[in-house]
Formats: structure tokens, C-alpha cells, sequence
């Protein structure tokens, strides 16, 4: 041998756990670039004011939040962000499909002419997101599950209770204001 030595991983500092967070926040932000894309060639700003909001969370999505995976210090409101990002967007596009709804209710039309695929797309940033957040908690690969109350933060019972809640308000605010 010419006396040059192999560089392993190990070597350069890269373990498993980085590699899986390298791969998790890269498909965070491909997923979160398909969706705001998508979302600005189907509702350009320059044909309703209304459609600031998503361009913003969508700038978000794609640039703040792999960012803020990236670095241990800031997962945590990642996370969060992430998660109420989703949950809005979901409250949103579900009152959209609701309003522009075309046609008898049966279930190719709801699957096919709704926001359906749009949502699904915002729930799958959210996995990467929390898998991420779990990836970060992980010490070592023997860690047992969350324990405690499915209701109570970190466990997904949170998310769900805020995604209620806050469907709840954004509803009663239409029914009430309009």
C-alpha cells in the first residue's frame, strides 16, 4: 500500500444517525418544494391576494425548515412549525375543496376532485418532520417508545387534539363572520 489510509464514515464524523437526518431533511425539502410548486402554478399570487399565505408557508417549507432540522438547537420549533404548518394547510384546503366543490359527492370525485392529494402531500412533510423530531430524541437504538398520555406533547394525540380544535374555530369563524 502507498501508505494513504481509507477514510471510513466513522472518520469524517458521519454516523448512521446523521446519514437518516441528511436523507430525512433532503426529503423535506424535495416534498415541501413539490407541494409549494404545485401550489403556485395552480394559485399564482398575481390572480388573488388570498394566496400570499401559501406562497409564505411555502418559503418556509422549503428554505427555513430544513435549516432548522439541520441544526440540534432549533428541532424543536422546526417541529412545531412543521406541524402547525401542516395542520393549517389542511384546515384550508379542506374548506376550499368544500366551497369549490363540482359535482355529486361519490368517492372517485372526493378523492380526485378535491385537495385530497394536496393534503396527503402536506401530511407526508409532517411525517418527515416528525421523524426527524424522533430521530433527534433517539439516544440510542434500545430507546423504548413515548409513554404517557396520548394526549400530552410529544405523542401524536397532540397534533390530533390541535388539528381538531383549530379545525373547530376556523369553522365556527366562517359560520359566525360571514
Amino acid at each position: 500500500m502507498d501508505g494513504s489510509r481509507t477514510i471510513s464514515l466513522k472518520d469524517e464524523g458521519m454516523t448512521k444517525k446523521k446519514m437518516i437526518k441528511a436523507i430525512l431533511v433532503a426529503g423535506l425539502f424535495f416534498l415541501a418544494s413539490g407541494g409549494w410548486l404545485l401550489h403556485l402554478r395552480i394559485h399564482p399570487i398575481v390572480k388573488d391576494a388570498d394566496n400570499v399565505i401559501p406562497l409564505i408557508s411555502g418559503i418556509i417549507s422549503v428554505f427555513c425548515l430544513p435549516l432548522l432540522f439541520w441544526f440540534e438547537s432549533t428541532i424543536t420549533p422546526a417541529y412545531m412549525i412543521n406541524g402547525f404548518l401542516a395542520i393549517i394547510g389542511t384546515i384550508i384546503m379542506t374548506q376550499f375543496s368544500i366551497v369549490n366543490f363540482k359535482g355529486p359527492a361519490t368517492l372517485g370525485n372526493i378523492i380526485l376532485n378535491s385537495t385530497l392529494a394536496d393534503i396527503s402531500i402536506l401530511w407526508g412533510k409532517f411525517a418527515l418532520g416528525k421523524a426527524l423530531f424522533d430521530l433527534h430524541l433517539l439516544k440510542s437504538d434500545k430507546d423504548m417508545a413515548a409513554k404517557g398520555r396520548f394526549f400530552r406533547y410529544p405523542n401524536m394525540g397532540w397534533w390530533w387534539v390541535h388539528l381538531l380544535a383549530l379545525a373547530a374555530v376556523y369553522s365556527l369563524g366562517n359560520i359566525l363572520w360571514k
